[in-house]
């Protein structure tokens, strides 16, 4: 279902078929199948968050996997990039384009050509991105923002920088110098810093990313 610019609500099909409606009348739609997009996809991280400025990724996999320590641990947000081809007969007054992206850790902005196509960070994880795609070559970039937790977890493999409780609490045993006069946190070392201890180095850590499969999806009225 959509809205459409007079107010009206429009029911929309995405497989080819011949569709009863209440009305007894009988209406044939034709779509095209589903078009996977794979890799590779270049990713691009955040800086000063541990990773290094970008990766190739051959395939779609949760970031957690990862052979460097990293990207591995990364958290912040990443940019997935890589271009993307519309066949011109999927354009057309009464057709949508519909970019699916699968499954998403945790949330995504989606940017066509340069051009913000909409946030998402629930299933089912799809936008409509007719008005922003054209015939033949895009470039298409999800910017996958994810949690603190898989970086806390990697902060925990380097060695320690403040003394926490172990009386069963974890509240900090002192406040850094730093902290206490309101300045940048020294670089090198850790990325993180909390006051409370979250994790310990032996925690499992969470999927991260974007996971897909991602597809192009094309739906009529």
């Amino acid at each position: 279902m959509r809205a459409r610019p007079d107010g009206k609500v429009e029911a929309l099909v995405w497989q080819s078929g011949t569709y009863s409606l209440d009305s007894g009348a009988a209406v044939t739609a034709t779509v095209a199948d589903p078009m996977r997009v794979d890799g590779p996809w270049n990713v691009a991280f955040q800086p000063g968050r541990g990773a290094p400025a970008s990766t190739s990724l051959p395939a779609l996999v949760s970031l957690h996997r990862h052979s460097d320590p990293g990207v591995r641990h990364f958290s912040g947000t990443a940019t997935y990039s890589r271009p993307l081809d519309i066949p011109a007969g999927w354009m057309g007054r009464d057709k949508r384009v519909v970019l699916d992206l699968g499954r998403v850790e945790v949330v995504a902005e989606v940017w066509l050509n340069g051009r913000k196509a909409g946030l998402v960070w629930k299933e089912p994880y799809r936008l409509d991105v007719t008005d922003a795609v054209r015939p033949g070559a895009n470039t298409l970039e999800v910017r996958v923002t994810n949690l603190w937790a898989n970086r806390m977890i990697g902060d925990e493999q380097l060695p320690a920088e403040n003394e926490y409780r172990t009386d069963g609490e974890h509240g900090i045993l002192r406040l850094p110098d730093w902290y206490v006069k309101g300045e940048p946190k020294p670089p090198g070392g850790r990325v993180t810093f909390t006051t409370w201890k979250f994790y310990a180095r032996d925690e499992p850590l969470l999927e991260s990313g974007l996971l897909g499969p991602v597809e192009i999806r094309q739906a009529a009225p």
